[in-house]
């Protein structure tokens, strides 16, 4: 199945042994065989304050190769057809399972922060250009394993995901369809019901946990996503690395990431199985929270501690927890009744320091979220750059700025702040931020795919902005009408 190798692609090309390596370079043989990516070894130094003791081992070897399946779907000779290239996760899921324990990856995690500038620049231009072929050509599907998603506690929401999967399970025979767990003794979903009104569908219902999603995210062809534009978000939540083609059904208004209306799920889905899809790779973000160690010394400094000149055998802050985001990373004040001190780096620079409730770092996707309330740019999901928005800034010219995803935010707590404040990660995971603590938010390796309409791609964020935010609507100027003199 040729999408499932495209997130799997980005994945096996940036593997934890790339992150010593810096020059990139593909290399393609004259018969047509899958790409390499070679990093080769270099001496340019990590940035400060990041570094953590590694427990992984090091490659004995110079060279480090490894494919990536995503430039085998580039064809040689016009470099942009992919056309009838049709294969299964399922294959590489056994691979998978017979050369490695898919949870190594899990055990030993390795995170754009510690890539280079070189490494980081060169990542984000390669997943930049994957993104534009992409989205002008459409990939052929082998649809086997199909993942549905929606709110297991919303009633209505759970009946259109029993008709979606009855259709699906009298649709073909080759079908597996994986529902959520819970879904497996609700009465109002009814599985054993669903069996037996569809005989030959027995071991073709399946369900799935947070654990599978994972450890074995490759085991899905497509996520189909029921609800609104917070479903794809909790989608993005589940695969935090590996993301398969998502397709979001609306259930009500289309949304900036729901394009497919639910009443025509069937011709939807039988065009999508038949013709292809289109995918947008959108940027994610990759935040890690770094906690201060304790030190003898009292009188400590966050500015000098990361781009200070330190001693790089002291590591001062250690990573505890690593999120792919695909809204936003927002820095508060939480509870506290006043409001925060954060300091702004980007790489080895200190940017400012923010007297704010809050400050609200954006992927493009996000710009019409939370970053549209704070006062934040519109900004077109294909923009290559991170918008940071403070949130009710006690300054008048704190104005939002946009910065290249090639850089490297931090945005932590001084140690004399008066309180702590708290971060979340697309609004999950909430967590806060003691006096020395800071995030790190960059670029992620693993772009989130997101199925586009095959009718209307190349206009449908303008009609998104247009039509759910009334984008320059006002009531259109009269034309002049010219006087004639009477003769």
């Amino acid at each position: 199945m040729a999408t499932s190798y495209l997130s799997d692609g980005l994945h096996e090309s940036n593997q934890s042994d790339a992150l010593d390596h810096d020059n990139r370079s593909i290399n393609s043989d004259q018969d047509g065989q899958q790409l390499e990516v070679v990093f080769e070894e270099d001496s340019i130094r990590r940035r400060k304050s990041s570094l953590v003791p590694s427990t992984a081992p090091r490659p004995g070897h110079h060279h480090i190769k490894t494919q990536c399946f995503v430039h085998t779907l580039i064809e040689k000779h016009d470099g942009i057809a992919f056309k009838d290239h049709i294969a299964s996760s399922e294959g590489i899921a056994q691979e998978r399972r017979v050369d490695k324990n898919p949870l190594d990856d899990a055990e030993q995690p390795h995170h754009s922060r510690l890539l280079t500038k070189k490494q980081i620049s060169d990542m984000a231009f390669g997943i930049r250009e994957l993104s534009k072929k992409l989205s002008q050509i459409r990939l052929m599907l082998n649809v086997r394993n199909i993942f549905i998603l929606a709110k297991a506690h919303d009633e209505t929401l759970i009946q259109y995901t029993r008709d979606t999967t009855d259709w699906l399970l009298t649709k073909d025979e080759k079908y597996r369809v994986y529902v959520e767990q819970t879904l497996e003794t609700n009465k109002l979903f009814d599985a054993p019901g669903l069996l037996e009104q569809n005989p030959g569908s027995k071991g073709r219902l399946r369900f799935w946990t947070n654990e599978l999603c994972a450890e074995r995210p490759e085991t899905f062809d497509i996520v189909l996503a029921l609800g609104g534009d917070g479903t794809v978000l909790y989608a993005s939540w589940l695969f935090q690395r590996i993301v398969p083609p998502v397709l979001a059904f609306s259930m009500g208004s289309l949304g900036f990431l729901t394009k497919f209306d639910y009443e025509q799920y069937p011709l939807t889905l039988s065009r999508i199985f038949t013709e292809g899809i289109t995918v947008s790779l959108r940027l994610r973000f990759e935040a890690t929270v770094m906690r201060s160690q304790t030190r003898g010394n009292t009188e400590r400094d966050l500015v000098e501690e990361l781009i200070g000149e330190e001693n790089e055998d002291h590591h001062t802050h250690r990573p505890d927890g690593t999120h792919n985001i695909l809204n936003e990373v927002v820095v508060d004040r939480g509870p506290n009744p006043t409001m925060s001190s954060i300091e702004l780096f980007g790489d080895d620079e200190h940017f400012t320091t923010v007297q704010a409730d809050g400050v609200c770092v954006s992927t493009p996707t996000g710009s019409t979220a939370y970053n549209l309330a704070a006062g934040g740019s519109l900004c077109h999901p294909d923009n290559p750059v991170i918008l940071v928005t403070a949130i009710c800034a006690h300054t008048l010219s704190f104005r939002p700025i946009i910065l290249p995803d090639t850089i490297v935010l931090r945005a932590g707590v001084p140690y004399d702040a008066r309180t702590s404040s708290w971060a979340s990660f697309d609004g999950r995971e909430r967590v806060e931020l003691k006096p020395g603590d800071y995030v790190t938010i960059s670029a992620s390796r693993f772009p989130f795919p997101s199925v586009l309409p095959l009718d209307r791609r190349s206009k449908d964020w303008i009609d998104s902005i247009s039509r759910t935010l009334q984008w320059n609507s006002r009531q259109r100027q009269k034309a002049f009408k010219e006087w004639a003199p009477v003769a």
